[in-house]
Parts: structure tokens; C-alpha cells; sequence
């Protein structure tokens, strides 16, 4: 445009712009190619509605820089080719990171403090209550500590314990122990005796730091223990000099134990370098200096800690200390800061958010002037907006950083609290520190595109304590040092760069959970949640109460204050207030996320539980009342003897008492396999044998009552109505090589409510049923009943694997009995590459059985190995596989021997059916379906689809890749996808 602007002025004519009339566009992007013969043209089509233009021409030129790689090096990995430029390359990896700042390597922590204690002697450094200590007083309680200490054998690297409450002893015995060269190991009085006791082993501490009070709560301890109280007689007859032996940079400053995956903590070691580090980037970024007051909030076992404690005293400051009666109360805390004059204060976002809930309660706010938070993730509430807007003069400042690295990244929120983001980034990395977002293969990723998040720089620990093999796993050579030795800690924290260069944290990789084949993140649920009105606080977690039935439960805080939320109860809130609030979130959670993401239970608590360290304490989240799992709204008990025992039933499979005979299967939790396993016991109960589709019709414990007591035959239909609304043509769906149709229930779903999905089920899972072993007669038999359904065309069918086959046939028919097929849509379609015709269907069906369900739905390459077949008949080779597939519980262990047994010849069938296929030239458009990836007991899909071009002669075939293997593409995250690229075609 610029150049023919310059063209048009030169001429002295006018040019105007215009935009073109908006196309439609399938996707939200997409790549067409056109041969040209001398070269091809590409271009991207995309909805601007989800994506920028800058966004889609910088897709554009990675995607060029992708495939120059692949040329340039066909040999490599697409995983470890590049995609960025040379320029992004040098932006993200180098000019992001440069952070090189001169720092006192030749420091330590304590002779940080000493300086200080030359400039202002006699200025307050610490208080607690009616106590204080000038820094020359704290120097010299601490050299006589450090002396002490000497005297039993601490000098460099070696661990010193410190179990103490809230006083002038901790910060004495802190201090004193750098002092004195050792690495302070904090222990908090209120963990259990066990997880002490490991801790003092699993670091050999050969001191322990304690008071008197705690001595009997301790665990046994075979070292030499010290009370700051009881022995500080003895204490102070040390020396009361600053000491001269010298602490190196890469000896130990502390050792803090974080939760560790295994059951058993893992303790960080951090060098005194990168403490050095961080205690002189806090000092320059400071906006407070001497006489500032800072609280002293965090327990000593929680790395900020260190920050409040040693940043405040390099710059001057005055340490204040609170009691854990005050630092547990919001209210209370609020008026304590007042009080105190507190102008620095360092708060996890729990803790931050409950103190700016009750400041609407306060007439006069702290006079604060920096807030620095971390530990969880930010999120700008109203409450927050509120506080802020009341401290116009103080600075919100948001750090990240694991424990194996303190911080290593902050944010400073800048302007008007009520245009800051909700979820704010963690911003660039701190002096003498490195940020980099990689792909699985160590690869940086693209700006906006999400990674998992790698720290680098001096303020990486050393590692875990005792732990080598974890240690290599999770600090890994560093591929962007200068530096021979120098490593990357691996965070497994998700995510991604802004334009600008700052980082915006996603959650945890290891955040996404599985529930019924489902992978969820947590943290959308979390989200979505939070921006309900009526929620003030959340958390989501997966529950397992009864083994293998996870549930997902929502623990909610509201905002609702028609009573004092402190005046209740959980019990009281949770019934006076979740009658009103629950149904709302699970319409609002309903709108905007998939069935399966929305909690089976609410849980409204009066405040979430924290940890020592100020983080929701998940593990002490209260079980939920079982009547609180989801159910319709207006409960309907049993009315009688049937309706009870079905509710007992659903009681034991589900695990949820009370159950209404008006609750929904489906919304409880259910799923194929319990729905199995229900009508099993039906059928023991009643000797009512009822098929399975009609759970899909009866969802309800009130509409299988009714089928229980008929008198007659419940009859049963191939046609299962899976979504019935819409005002668009129907899709009918052919059962894969299993049979049933569960596996498109959620898909279904996700094509809304305008498509009426219909799934076609097999034949022979009920009594009287014929299976069939022929795809042309399974063809002749859905198509009379869909044509029972809706006589005339045009059709929309399709199918998974096995249904491909059927659904492609189907079409045959249908346009030979002169009926217009609209859409038929083959979804990953099996094809017979493996077949050998030369073998007997007798060993040919058994593989198949083995290999192809067993070995696609459980990941089983040999069930059985196949000498064990030899010599047994046809009959007793199914006995035998039943057998074995029974002792790995791959069948629900309510159903029947001969449930299994169907379930096994209806599988036989469509192998058997599979391999007499012949296929003819089908006249019409066929739309494929193809999964990218291969499955690790599959075969290379490239091979299929070799085989598939050259078996389908049709008039006109469309590909439509979708992410995943043949199995995975059609369960979440893949589903959507699915469903997103079908919907544009239906």
C-alpha cells in the first residue's frame, strides 16, 4: 500500500483504501497452497474475530523458517528444528536475558549486615511486641551465637537446625548461624514429628536451634540441641567480635525443604552467592530505604522469608515481627499494620486477598507504600481494585520464583488498579538471572506461544539435598551459558511471552488431571469460576474418595455477606448459602466449559485453609458432604420398593448418598463403564435384563423404575439419541469396532445444540440379537432404521474407525436407492492394512481382538501370546481370552460372564465383517478425518493412508487433520478440535 501510495502522489492522483467484504472462514486458521509449477503460493485464512494480523504473519514466517529447517536439515526432529529468526532468536534468548549486574561476589549474607551496622548502629533493626534490638545489639547477639556455635563444629556447609516460635530468638539464631558459617535449616513446630524427624536425618543437622517450650514436642534427636532461652547464659559469655573466618560464595546459605512427589520432602540448597544476589537487586529496586518498617510475615520455612528478613536490614530498615494470632486473623492484621506504621509488607495472593476483603471494615488503612506478593498467582480482584484505589501512594509489585531459585522475575503494576490485568505477568527476569520458555526438545518458542518455563543464572540452586538423580533431572545443562557449567532449573510451570517481553505465567504442566479419559486443566475451571460475581475465593480439586472414581469438587468462598461469613459455621454456610449460590456457578461454568469441567460438588467455606507458608492448603479442603454432588435441583426421594433399591444401587456404583430419583446418570458422574456395571445389577436384582442404549433415554433412576416394572420386553434400538435439539439435519454415527456409542456422548455435546446427534449401536449385546459379520448387511440395517426415522434424504452420516467402514457403505446404498448424501464423514476410518489373506479367520479374528481393542483402549500389545491358542478350538480360544481380559479387570467386574462374552462377539463380528469387505467406487464427496499421529501399539498412519488412496476410488475426497492418534483424537484435548472442524461441515 505504501508503495502505491508514492506511485499515486507522484502522479498527483488520489488513493483511497477500502477494506474487501469479509469472507467466512472454516477455522480460526488455516493454509491453503497453490502449485504454480515454478514455485508454490501460500497464504493464511483466519478469524479476526480470535487472531491479529501481526499474529498471523508472524505464524506465517515461522512456518516459512520450519520448513527452510526441514530442507536444510531433513535428518533432524521437527521438535529441534527452529522456527524463530535470527532477530527473535537474539530477542528472546540474548536481549530479554541481559541482565548482567555487578554485584559483591565476594560477600556474604552476615557481612551484608555488618556494613549496615556501621552506618546506623544505634537504629532500631528489629521488633516483636514490647522488644527491640538496635542493629548494634542484634550484631552482638549474634557474633556471641556464631562464636557459640563455632565452638561445636559449625563452620562452612554444614546444616544447623532452627525450630523456634515468633520472637527475638529467631532472627538471633538466623543471623547467628550465617555468623558462624553454617546453613540454616528452618523447621516449623507445628509439622508433624514424622516429617521433622526426616528432615533433621535427611539433613544431618549437627545443631538444633530451639526454645524450651518445644523441646518435649520435638522429635528424638541424637545431636547436640540448644535453647536460645533456657542456655543463653551460657550463650552470651562467647566473644561479642564480628568473626574472621570467611564464608565463599558458593558455600550454603540456607537449606528450606519443599513438598517432594514422592511422600518424603525435598530439601533446596542455595548458595550464599545467589542470596548475595537477590538481597543487592532488592536494594535497587527498592522505593523504601532506612527507617522504612517492614512486617515480618512469612514463617522462616518459606524462602520470602529471607527477603523480608535480610533485604530489610541491608537497606536500614526496621524488621517487625507478629504474633501467629495476629497473622492468622485478616482483621486483626489490617489493624496491627495501622498500628505500626508499616510502609513494606510481602504477602502470598491468598493472604493478600483475604486482608483486602475485610478492609472495607477498617475507617483507616495502613499508610503501606509496597506491597510485594509471590508465592501463588495474582489475581486482580474487585476487592483488590478496592484496596489499592485506597493506597494511592503504594506500589503492587508481583515476583515469581520457585524454591530452587527464590525470586527470579517481577512485575511492578503500573497506572490505575482498575486497568491492571486480572491475572498480571510475572514479568522479566532479575539481575544476574535468566528467563527462557522451551519446547519439549529445548527449543524457544515463539512469542505468545506457550512452553514450559526455565530458569538459569546465579540464582538457581544447587540442587536437592541428597537427591543426584533428581537433581540431573530437574537442573539440566544450561544450552544458552556462556558458561561451560552453568544449568537451567526446569520448573514445570507453563508459560509464555508478551510482545513486550514480560512473561505471563499458565499454570502448572502438571496441573492437568485425567478424569474418565478427559484431561483437564484445573486452573480454566479456576478462572472461569473466579469471574462469577459471587465468588470471592476458589480452588478446584480432584477427589478420589472411593478408589477409581475421581471427582472434580469446587471449594468456593462467596462474596455473599448477608451474614458475617465469620459468624457461621462451613456447615451453617455451606447449606444456608449454596442453595442459592451453587446452582448459579454450575449454570455459569455449564455456558462456558465442557460437561465434564463443571465440579461434580460445590463446597462453600467461610475462608480456604493455608498453609504455614500462606498457600491454600489442599490437603485440608474438608470432604465434601456427599449429598452436595451434583443432582437436579428439586431432589425427589425414592417413592418406593424399585425406586430404593435403584437408589442403593447408584449409591455404591457412584459413591453419592442421597441420590433423587429425578438425578441425571450422566451429570453424577457416570460413564460407560459404570454404566455397564449398573445393568448388570439390574439384572440381578430384577432378572430385568435392560439394554444399554436406554440409559441414553433413561437417564434418570424414576425412568428405569418404569422400565422395571413393565411386564413386557424392554425393546431395544440401534438408534441412540444422544443430543435430540437443533434445527439442523441430524448426524447419525456408526458405532466403532466395540459396538457402543458412549465413545461420542462428549462429542456430541460439544457440537452444541443445534445438531441432532444420533449414534448407531451394534447388534448382539442384548438377548435374541444377532451379530452381524457383514459390513454390507450392518449397512442394510442402519439404514432402515435411520430411513424409519427420517424417511427421505439428504443424510448426514459417518463413524469412528470400524463405523467408517459401515458409514461408507451406508452411502453406497443410500444414493443406489437414489437418496442424496449430504455429508459423509469418516472419522479415522479403519483401514485392512495388516490382513493377511492367506491366513485363516480363525487366527486372523483372534489377533484382531487382541491387538486392535485390547491393545488400542488399554495399551496391551499381547494379551495373550498366541502359542497359548495353539491346539484350542475356535470356541475355547474366546473362553480363554474372556479369561485373561477378566483377571486385568478390562471388563467392569459387575458384568456377567456372558455380558463379556457378547461384548466379545460383537467385536469378532466387525473384525470378521472388516475383512469380507469389498469395497466399490462410491460416486460422491467422502470427508476424512485423519489423526496425525501414530499410535504406540498402532500402525504408522502413513501407511494406512497409502492404502486408503489407493483402495477409496471416490469422486471428490477432503482430509481434515486432527491432533492425536487413532484413539486420542476423539478424547480431550483433541475432542474439540474434532468437534470444531465436523461442526463446519455438518
Amino acid at each position: 500500500y505504501s508503495k502505491l501510495e508514492k506511485l499515486f502522489n507522484a502522479k498527483e492522483l488520489d488513493l483511497d483504501y477500502y477494506d474487501l467484504p469479509q469472507h467466512k472462514v472454516d477455522f480460526e486458521l488455516s493454509l491453503e497452497v497453490t502449485d504454480l509449477q515454478k514455485y508454490s503460493l501460500g497464504y493464511f485464512k483466519y478469524n479476526s474475530d480470535v487472531l491479529e494480523a501481526e499474529t498471523v504473519a508472524k505464524i506465517a514466517e515461522h512456518f516459512q523458517n520450519l520448513l527452510t529447517a526441514v530442507v536444510t536439515n531433513p535428518e533432524t526432529p521437527v521438535g529441534k528444528l527452529p522456527m524463530l529468526s535470527d532477530g527473535e532468536q537474539q530477542q528472546i534468548v540474548l536481549a530479554w536475558n541481559k541482565t548482567k549486574t555487578d554485584y559483591p561476589q565476594n560477600k556474604s549474607i552476615h557481612q551484608l549486615f555488618e556494613s549496615q551496622v556501621e552506618k546506623t548502629p544505634d537504629a532500631v533493626a528489629v521488633v516483636f511486641e514490647d522488644q527491640e534490638l538496635t542493629y548494634s545489639q542484634l550484631n552482638t547477639k549474634a557474633n556471641q551465637l556464631a562464636h557459640y556455635l563455632q565452638k561445636l563444629g559449625i563452620a562452612p556447609d554444614v546444616q544447623v537446625g532452627i525450630c523456634v516460635e515468633r520472637s527475638i530468638e529467631m532472627v538471633v539464631g538466623l543471623l547467628g548461624i550465617l555468623k558462624a558459617g553454617g546453613a540454616y535449616v528452618p523447621l516449623d513446630s507445628s509439622y508433624p514429628s514424622e516429617r521433622l524427624a526426616y528432615m533433621l536425618s535427611d539433613a544431618k543437622v549437627a545443631v538444633l536451634l530451639t526454645q524450651a517450650s518445644l523441646v518435649t514436642s520435638l522429635p528424638e534427636y541424637q545431636g547436640q540441641m540448644v535453647c536460645l532461652d533456657r542456655d543463653w547464659g551460657a550463650i552470651a559469655q562467647f566473644s561479642e567480635e564480628n568473626l574472621s573466618k570467611v564464608v565463599k560464595p558458593e558455600n550454603l546459605g540456607y537449606i528450606i525443604y519443599t513438598s517432594g512427589s514422592t511422600g518424603k520432602p525435598k530439601g533446596v540448597a542455595m548458595s550464599q552467592r545467589a542470596l548475595v544476589n537477590l538481597i543487592m537487586w532488592q536494594q535497587q529496586e527498592a522505593i523504601i530505604g532506612q527507617g522504612a518498617r517492614t512486617l515480618q510475615f512469612s514463617p522462616i520455612s518459606f524462602d520470602v522469608s529471607f527477603q523480608e528478613i535480610f533485604s530489610t536490614w541491608y537497606s536500614g530498615g526496621i524488621l517487625v515481627l507478629i504474633s501467629q494470632e495476629v497473622r492468622r486473623d485478616p482483621l486483626a492484621l489490617m489493624q496491627f499494620l495501622a498500628q505500626n506504621k508499616i510502609d513494606k509488607l510481602f504477602l502470598p495472593f491468598v493472604a493478600l486477598q483475604q486482608l483486602a476483603a475485610v478492609a472495607p471494615q477498617c475507617q483507616t488503612l495502613p499508610q503501606l507504600r509496597e506491597i510485594v506478593t509471590a508465592g501463588e498467582q495474582l489475581q486482580v480482584t474487585p476487592d483488590l481494585i478496592e484496596l489499592m484505589n485506597r493506597l494511592p501512594y503504594c506500589r503492587l509489585q508481583n515476583q515469581y520464583g520457585p524454591s530452587e531459585s527464590h525470586v527470579v522475575s517481577a512485575y511492578t503494576l503500573q497506572g490505575a488498579a482498575t486497568s491492571w490485568p486480572a491475572l498480571p505477568p510475572i514479568g522479566r527476569p532479575i539481575a544476574n538471572n535468566q528467563l527462557y520458555i522451551l519446547n519439549s526438545e529445548l527449543q524457544p518458542v515463539p512469542i505468545g506461544v506457550a512452553g514450559e518455563l526455565y530458569i538459569g543464572g546465579v540464582g538457581v540452586a544447587n540442587g536437592y539435598l541428597n537427591r543426584p538423580e533428581l537433581t540431573a533431572e530437574k537442573f539440566i545443562p544450561d544450552p544458552f551459558g556462556e558458561q561451560g557449567e552453568s544449568r537451567l532449573y526446569k520448573t514445570g510451570d507453563r508459560a509464555r511471552y508478551l510482545r513486550d517481553g514480560n512473561i505471563e505465567y499458565l499454570g502448572r504442566i502438571d496441573n492437568q488431571v485425567k478424569i474418565r479419559g478427559f484431561r483437564i486443566e484445573i486452573g480454566e475451571i479456576e478462572a472461569t469460576l473466579s469471574q462469577h460475581p459471587t465468588v470471592k475465593e476458589t480452588v478446584v480439586v480432584v477427589r478420589e474418595d472411593n478408589p477409581g472414581n475421581k471427582r472434580l469438587v469446587a471449594y468456593i468462598v462467596p462474596e455473599t455477606e448477608t451474614t458475617s461469613n465469620s459468624e457461621l459455621s462451613d456447615t451453617q454456610l455451606n447449606s444456608e448459602i449454596a442453595q442459592e449460590v451453587v446452582p448459579q456457578l454450575k449454570q455459569h461454568l455449564k455456558q462456558k466449559l465442557a460437561e465434564y469441567m463443571v465440579p461434580s460438588a460445590f463446597v462453600v467455606l467461610s475462608k480456604l485453609p493455608l498453609t504455614p507458608n500462606g498457600k491454600v492448603n489442599r490437603r485440608s479442603l474438608p470432604a465434601p458432604d456427599i449429598s452436595s454432588f451434583s443432582r437436579s435441583e428439586n431432589f425427589v426421594a425414592p417413592r418406593d420398593s424399585i425406586e430404593q433399591k435403584l437408589v442403593e444401587i447408584w449409591s455404591e456404583l457412584l459413591n453419592i448418598n442421597p441420590v433423587g430419583v429425578k438425578d441425571n446418570f450422566f451429570e453424577l458422574g457416570g460413564h460407560s463403564l459404570l454404566a455397564v456395571s449398573l445393568m448388570a445389577k439390574i439384572q440381578q436384582h430384577f432378572d430385568k435384563q435392560l439394554p444399554l442404549s436406554t440409559l441414553f433415554t433413561s437417564p434418570t433412576i424414576e425412568d428405569l423404575a418404569n422400565l422395571v416394572r413393565q411386564e413386557t420386553k424392554v425393546s431395544s434400538s440401534s438408534l441412540v439419541p444422544l443430543q435430540t435439539q437443533g434445527t439442523k439435519p441430524p448426524f447419525f454415527c456408526v458405532h466403532p469396532a466395540g459396538g457402543h456409542v458412549f465413545y461420542y456422548l462428549e462429542l456430541s455435546r460439544y457440537l452444541g445444540n443445534d445438531i441432532p446427534f444420533y449414534g448407531l449401536q451394534a447388534q448382539g449385546f442384548n438377548e435374541g440379537e444377532e451379530v452381524f459379520t457383514q459390513v454390507e448387511d450392518m449397512a442394510e440395517f442402519y439404514i432402515k432404521t435411520i430411513r424409519e426415522f427420517q424417511p427421505e434424504g439428504p443424510y448426514q452420516i459417518g463413524g469412528w474407525s470400524f463405523g467408517g467402514v459401515v458409514a461408507f457403505e451406508m452411502a453406497q446404498q443410500l444414493v443406489q436407492q437414489g437418496q442424496e448424501v449430504s455429508l459423509l464423514a469418516l472419522l479415522d476410518p479403519w483401514v485392512p492394512i495388516l490382513l493377511d489373506p492367506s491366513k485363516k479367520i480363525d487366527n486372523l479374528y483372534m489377533r484382531g481382538v487382541l491387538s486392535r481393542y485390547f491393545g488400542g483402549m488399554f495399551g496391551i500389545t499381547n494379551l495373550v501370546n498366541e502359542d497359548e491358542l495353539v491346539g484350542l478350538s475356535s470356541e475355547d480360544k474366546i473362553e480363554f481370552i474372556i479369561d485373561k481380559a477378566e483377571k486385568l479387570e478390562l471388563f467392569p467386574k459387575e458384568a456377567t460372564r456372558e455380558q463379556n462374552r457378547r461384548f466379545i462377539d460383537v467385536i469378532i463380528g466387525t473384525l470378521k465383517a472388516t475383512y469380507t469387505y469389498k469395497r466399490r467406487p462410491y460416486p460422491g464427496k467422502v470427508t476424512v478425518f485423519r489423526a496425525e499421529e501414530k499410535h504406540p501399539h498402532g500402525i504408522d498412519p502413513q501407511l494406512v493412508w497409502v492404502e486408503m488412496y489407493a483402495i477409496l476410488d471416490v469422486a471428490e475426497m477432503e482430509v481434515v487433520m486432527v491432533p492425536g492418534n487413532h484413539f486420542t483424537f476423539i478424547q480431550e484435548p483433541n475432542l474439540k478440535v474434532l468437534a470444531e472442524r465436523l461442526s463446519n461441515r455438518v
